[in-house]
């Protein structure tokens, strides 16, 4: 997979090795993807953005949030609207939308991604097919931090494999589940019903 966050030079640096030293980028690359996965799947969600529109189908049972100004479709999200058709309908027989409100307000000029869909006249009980590019505008900083810390993690492991680490400064002592410092930068990007 190719959307791994941070880079290979990046980690080359991280584990000491240096830029021209390849002798390593197996086991640095199998590292940084399973890292990136694993962010992924704490936070609930992705942080690099579709290369082209796709459509996903949502029904709104369960799904709607009834705000002061209409009624709000959680959906996944958004990371550019350039290409965003919003029709609701079922089978073959759609029916576009337009009187819709992307939020939350300003959402991608902070950088950050559209998470949900304001409409004053409600969902209705038909299914809500969107088109767009999925994930985020673009890579946070704090995931590109914590991809490549637990990175460097994930390949030092293979000096600890029984989970047990030790130095001749702190000794013997068992590597913790969690990262601390992972965990503090990517706690924020968590859905809430993940992690």
């Amino acid at each position: 997979m190719a959307h791994e966050y941070g880079t290979l030079d990046a980690l080359r640096k991280r584990v000491g090795a240096e830029a021209a030293d390849s002798s390593r980028d197996d086991e640095l690359a199998a590292a940084l993807e399973a890292a990136s996965r694993g962010i992924d799947r704490a936070t609930g969600r992705r942080f690099w953005l579709d290369d082209a529109p796709v459509a996903r189908v949502y029904r709104p049972a369960g799904r709607v949030v009834c705000e002061p100004d209409g009624d709000l479709l959680l959906v996944d999200d958004v990371g550019n609207i350039d290409v965003l058709t919003v029709e609701m309908g079922r089978g073959s027989t759609w029916t576009a939308v337009t009187d819709y409100e992307t939020q939350p307000d300003n959402a991608l000029a902070d950088g950050k991604p559209i998470t949900g869909l304001l409409r004053m006249g409600g969902w209705g009980n038909a299914r809500v097919r969107v088109l767009t590019r999925w994930g985020w505008p673009a890579e946070p900083g704090d995931i590109t931090e914590a991809s490549l810390i637990q990175a460097t993690r994930l390949y030092k492991r293979k000096d600890s494999p029984e989970g047990i680490i030790g130095s001749a400064e702190w000794g013997v002592r068992n590597l913790s589940r969690r990262d601390p410092d992972v965990w503090n930068l990517i706690e924020p990007f968590i859905l809430p019903g993940f992690g």
